[in-house]
């Protein structure tokens, strides 16, 4: 028998302990009958303020994700989603591969990462070439540009906010990431490219592709969009950006 809410499949979606937006945002979205149960990847340590201290918080993620696995499985997810971003575009095309291998090698389930599902949502919106923003410390950035370079995709230009905390992403204001937005477009940018889970961004991505006149893929909508995709789940939402809403 179906389960009583998640009758049509229900996600297991892992997220670290210090995100407050990956779950709001995919509840908000998704649609009826599919449900979102977050494994949650204890971070003892959130601070992120130096190269030095964002490399820790990788090697914490690493750490925890097991049993972060481990306890969302107990749920019987038909389906994973992967929360936070910056582990999936770590060691380029090849890495990612290696992650979602692990991933499938833990559960036998399939997963939709961050960094798959922005190369999908890029190449069904024919983009050549972009820029990018997230979150992060320059050592993280460098990773995310080295994925999508990669992936076949010209990098024009990114910017990392070097938020002090993984918490304190959660933080940054409309008003600046409406700043960054309009300080990384260009004639020579086809897409813009948001990446860091928990920035706030499903909504603002959706404006933006109005006055900025192209492509603003917000990583969350990308992720559950990919994720429905793949599932055969052609549902159009509204409000959250031209990948959800036309393809």
């Amino acid at each position: 028998m179906p389960d009583a809410a998640g009758y049509r499949a229900k996600f297991g979606v892992i997220v670290p302990s210090t995100n407050t937006v990956v779950e709001h945002d995919l509840n908000m979205i998704g649609p009826r009958g599919v449900t979102f149960h977050a494994g949650r990847m204890y971070i003892e340590s959130p601070a992120i303020g130096s190269d030095a201290s964002f490399l820790s918080l990788i090697e914490k993620v690493r750490t925890s994700m097991a049993v972060a696995v481990r306890d969302v499985m107990t749920c019987e997810p038909d389906y994973l989603v992967m929360g936070m971003s910056s582990e999936t575009f770590w060691d380029g095309v090849e890495g990612n591969r290696r992650f979602e291998e692990r991933i499938k090698d833990m559960t036998g389930l399939d997963v939709s990462t961050g960094a798959t599902s922005c190369r999908a949502a890029l190449e069904v919106l024919g983009v050549n070439s972009i820029a990018f923003f997230t979150p992060y410390q320059p050592v993280a950035d460098e990773r995310v540009a080295r994925f999508f370079t990669e992936a076949g995709f010209a990098v024009r230009r990114f910017e990392g906010l070097k938020c002090p905390t993984a918490t304190s992403i959660a933080d940054v204001t409309r008003a600046r990431l409406i700043e960054v937005l309009r300080g990384i477009d260009g004639d020579d940018v086809d897409a813009i490219v948001q990446v860091g889970t928990n920035l706030s961004m499903v909504r603002l991505a959706a404006e933006a592709e109005d006055w900025l006149g192209k492509p603003v893929i917000a990583i969350n909508a990308a992720t559950l969009w990919h994720a429905l995709r793949v599932n055969g789940f052609d549902d159009r939402m509204d409000g959250f950006g031209s990948l959800l809403a036309r393809h």
